[in-house]
This record gives C-alpha cells, sequence and structure tokens, in this order.
C-alpha cells in the first residue's frame, strides 16, 4: 500500500485503515473511481468522529460491492471501522490482486499477459544482461534464494546492486531470507510497486512470486 504512494503512510494495517481513506485512495490506484465529495476528511470532529469514519467505511465498502465488482459477502463498513482483521484482510487482498490484474493488462496491451509472456521476458532480460540465473516458472525452487530476483532487478537499473550484501553458493534459511529482504526493498526502490514479503520468495508462493516478476516487468518496460 505505502509502495503506492498513499497519504497517510500505513504503519499497521488495521488500525491505519479504520477511516477508509487509504482504502479510497487504492480504488484510485486500480481505477475504480471515488466520488470526494462523500468522503469525510480529517481532522475530525471531537463529538460524532467515529460516525464520520464509519461513513468513509460504509462507502468503501459499497464502491468494492459495485464498481469495483470484488467479494464481499458479510462484509460492512463497520468490520472495517472496528479493525476487524480477518474481513478488512480480505477487502485488502482484492485491491492487491486487482492491482495485480491492471499491471498485467498494461503489459499485455489490454490483454492479461500470462505466465509464459512474463517468464520469457524474465529470461530475456537477465540473458541480455549477462546474469547467468534465470526461471523456469513461478514455482522454481531456486527463487527461494532470490538470486533471480536481484539480477533482475541489477539488469533493469544496472549497476544499483550491492553484490557484497548477497549471499550465494549453499544457503542457509537466514541467508535466504536476508536475500529476500534486500531484494523486495531494492525493487521497491527502484521504482517497481511490489506489495509481496520477503517470505513469499523465500517459501516459493507462486502467486506472490508472479506478483514480483510482473511489478518488476511493468518496472523495466515503463509501464508501473
Amino acid at each position: 500500500m505505502n509502495s503506492l504512494g498513499v497519504n497517510p503512510h500505513v504503519n499497521h494495517l488495521y488500525a491505519d485503515l479504520q477511516d477508509a481513506l487509504v482504502i479510497l485512495q487504492l480504488y484510485e490506484r486500480i481505477k475504480v473511481p471515488v466520488d470526494w465529495s462523500k468522503v469525510n476528511k480529517p481532522p475530525y470532529p471531537k463529538l460524532g468522529a467515529n460516525m464520520k469514519k464509519l461513513e468513509n467505511c460504509n462507502y468503501a465498502v459499497e464502491l468494492g460491492k459495485h464498481p469495483a465488482k470484488f467479494s464481499l459477502v458479510g462484509i460492512g463498513g463497520q468490520d472495517l471501522n472496528d479493525g476487524n482483521q480477518t474481513l478488512t484482510l480480505a477487502l485488502v487482498w482484492q485491491l492487491m490482486r486487482r492491482y495485480t490484474l491492471n499491471v498485467l493488462e498494461d503489459l499485455g496491451d489490454g490483454q492479461k499477459a500470462n505466465d509464459d509472456i512474463i517468464v520469457n521476458w524474465v529470461n530475456r532480460t537477465l540473458s541480455e544482461a549477462g546474469k547467468s540465473t534465470s526461471i523456469q516458472s513461478f514455482k522454481d525452487k531456486t527463487i527461494s534464494s532470490s538470486l533471480a530476483v536481484v539480477d533482475l532487478i541489477d539488469a533493469i537499473q544496472p549497476g544499483c546492486i550491492n553484490y557484497d550484501l548477497v549471499k550465494s553458493g549453499n544457503l542457509t534459511e537466514d541467508d535466504k531470507h536476508n536475500n529476500a529482504k534486500y531484494a523486495v526493498s531494492m525493487a521497491r526502490r527502484i521504482g517497481a510497486r511490489v506489495y509481496a514479503l520477503p517470505e513469499d520468495l523465500v517459501e516459493v508462493k507462486p502467486k506472490m512470486v508472479m506478483t514480483v516478476f510482473a511489478c518488476l516487468m511493468g518496472r523495466g518496460m515503463k509501464r508501473v
């Protein structure tokens, strides 16, 4: 969320979404129009502050159900306002997924770029930059080292990676986690709006791995 430039900066996932302002900004990032005249903005009045926040949350759920066409069964504005972790995360996950789908459509010029297109672009970019790493798919267990991600970042923005900070060879779990943290940090630093976590790379979670490479492809093609 923070990588998409929301304001205020989100430090606590649930508490910082209880007035829905960040969620409403995320709707705009995924091309869902927001009528800001309907939105209450801080500073909120001392009397009735929570009601103003709840109205925002109700509007956020309304946008999710209709223009965005999310699956929000059993989720109401009160749940966001209460900081209900499970239900708030259900909405946030769908926002993140829609963002990725939009990135893929941009990469495919209106049609979704499939896994093969992304994998081929990754491998071609790595090869053209003289890198020895490659990936077979988003399930490729070698991704757990994050070396392909690090090399791809360096291929997109040559010289940005400090390879003294990158471990290779026989890696321990700590080495893998440190590589992944560095990879995610550097991906964001060069402007790729990566929202996956380091553990997603270490554990090779295919859907989240795909979002990392899709966002890097978007950055490499200057689409995002």
